[in-house]
């Protein structure tokens, strides 16, 4: 069985969250767990998600959300182990005028093409993500962009505990 690694974003997906929830549910899903979730260290969680990687017997599926995105694709530039592919749900804009000053340290966003199949899900009202930069992000990573519609930042606060519009591209990927 394909291992799935949850990748939560600042301050981590609690309780009632997507990613939370499918790490109840879905079949071989668990999270990564980073070293500080209110203070990241970009080295650090990039690290953090290399060796949970290692730790796969099969080449994983990362599911990443918001800053868990911008790990992926961070860890996608750095290191070169397999993976099987990769759910980039409501990537954070790190390079944001206006974004978190803590969160700064993430970018630049690298901008090549992921060496697996990845889609990109996006809301068209993401506070932290417009679509357009969204889908530009997504040709230059190779990733299949997913258009959600007004889904704000596809986590509680919007309305996303369940999402079953996720568990769907999720397995689309397997």
């Amino acid at each position: 069985m394909t291992s799935i690694l949850l990748v939560p974003g600042y301050q981590n997906s609690g309780e009632g969250h997507w990613q939370s929830l499918w790490e109840g549910s879905v079949p071989g899903a668990r999270r990564v767990e980073m070293p500080s979730w209110e203070f990241p260290v970009r080295g650090e969680w990039i690290e953090t998600l290399d060796a949970a990687i290692a730790d796969c017997l099969m080449p994983p599926i990362l599911v990443g959300h918001s800053l868990g995105c911008i790990a992926i694709v961070l860890w996608a530039a750095s290191y070169s182990r397999t993976i099987h592919g990769a759910l980039l749900a409501a990537p954070a804009d790190v390079e944001r005028p206006d974004g978190l000053e803590l969160l700064r340290p993430f970018g630049p966003i690298p901008r090549q093409t992921l060496a697996f199949p990845a889609v990109v899900a996006a809301s068209s009202n993401d506070p932290f993500m417009d679509l357009e930069r969204a889908r530009g992000l997504a040709t230059e990573w190779g990733a299949r962009l997913v258009a959600l519609g007004p889904c704000g930042h596809l986590n509680r606060a919007s309305g996303h505990g369940p999402w079953a519009r996720g568990e769907a591209l999720l397995s689309e990927l397997r």
